[in-house]
């Protein structure tokens, strides 16, 4: 009900005069109100602007939490993209995931490195091809060049880049040393080839080290029991003790060395102290012992891949006591019976007790093996009894 505008009274809404005040009523008076039912209705316009703004950030709150969703999503299908070796959908993944999120620095990095590994797979390759025309050095330095290109990054991608560029390092490394191998490298060259082999963890590069181990120790041995045949005991210690230190698990030359020990003594007490002890030998015990102790129980002499002439053979022990120190003397002939060689060599182990057996074994690298049949027999064989 409308209340006069003079005196606050209600009024019926037909009346044209106030029954209290008397005075006329204006013709709009149901749109008035009296002044003690008057409302101010301004405050609505803050209260609207407000709740408005929060939708509206609430709202673009939303679209940025979705586009980061899909940004996260797209760079976590690059990243698989990349272990799969896919360079190419992985880059179109992290493109998508910036157009998404345009400060998304993980896509960013990410970009940078597809491109490094783009130069890196292409160097790496670059590198096979200069390593199948023999340029090593060339193809290494690449393979390094490779991997410092991709230095500053981290993750599961790269480990599993720096894991192909390490086996194509390691390809193009035993490639050299098959290379080198092929063109019989001196003593010297087998010793640093045998560390380069033993850096390489691979199969194939283990297999190489042992033949060039093996290798060093036949050679070791084949001068040191040079030197020792003339009595140049130093000079044959210091060849084995060089050997050992790249073999030092060669029961081949540990025995050596203790047979080159021995001999050093024996022949400072001097020879003639032996011979009489041989010739003092009263018992038919001692006198089987000092000069029947031994029978050869296997003799050849045959030709190794390098053409070299090597002469192996066994011997058993018949003594009653230990024996030590034994000496094969033998004779290589040819068919035609013509004597080509004759040299001395050490049994190993350096001592054997009754019924063992010893083994010799020594190559000649300084003959001409002109592809004839050899035959070897032994002359003598001379041992010590404790």
């Amino acid at each position: 009900m409308p209340h006069c505008p003079y005196c606050g009274t209600k009024v019926k809404e037909d009346e044209l005069f106030c029954i209290k005040c008397g005075k006329a009523l204006p013709k709009d008076i149901k749109s008035r109100i009296g002044p003690q039912k008057n409302v101010n209705k301004y405050w609505l316009i803050p209260v609207g602007v407000m709740l408005l703004t929060t939708i509206a950030i609430g709202t673009y709150y939303l679209f940025l939490q979705s586009h980061t969703t899909q940004a996260k999503t797209l760079y976590k299908q690059g990243e698989e993209h990349i272990l799969d070796g896919d360079y190419d959908t992985a880059q179109e993944a992290f493109e998508n995931a910036l157009d998404y999120k345009g400060s998304f620095s993980q896509a960013t990095i990410a970009l940078s490195f597809l491109k490094k590994a783009s130069q890196v797979d292409a160097k790496v390759e670059e590198a096979l091809q200069l390593s199948d025309k023999k340029s090593f050095q060339e193809a290494l330095r690449l393979i390094q060049e490779a991997e410092q290109d991709i230095s500053d990054f981290n993750g599961t991608g790269v480990t599993e880049l720096i894991n192909k560029i390490m086996q194509t390092r390691h390809e193009i490394q035993i490639s050299q040393l098959h290379d080198i191998m092929e063109g019989s490298p001196s003593i010297d060259d087998l010793k640093i080839l045998l560390w380069e082999a033993e850096s390489i963890n691979n199969e194939e590069a283990a297999k190489i080290a042992e033949n060039i181990r093996s290798k060093i120790v036949d050679f070791t041995f084949t001068r040191a029991s040079e030197q020792l045949n003339h009595n140049h005991f130093s000079d044959a210690l210091i060849l084995v003790e060089d050997g050992l230190k790249y073999a030092p698990n060669s029961e081949k030359l540990q025995s050596l060395k203790t047979t080159i020990e021995k001999e050093k003594v024996a022949f400072e007490t001097t020879q003639q102290e032996r011979i009489e002890q041989a010739i003092n030998t009263a018992t038919e015990e001692q006198q089987l012992n000092e000069t029947n102790a031994l029978e050869v129980t296997s003799l050849q002499v045959e030709t190794d891949d390098e053409n070299n002439i090597v002469v192996k053979g066994e011997v058993e022990s018949v003594a009653t006591v230990p024996i030590n120190s034994i000496l094969v003397e033998y004779t290589i002939l040819t068919k035609e019976e013509t004597e080509l060689l004759s040299n001395e060599v050490y049994v190993f182990p350096d001592k054997l007790y009754p019924n063992e057996s010893g083994k010799f074994e020594f190559t000649h690298y300084d003959i001409d093996n002109d592809g004839n049949d050899y035959r070897v027999e032994v002359d003598k064989m001379k041992w010590y009894v404790e």
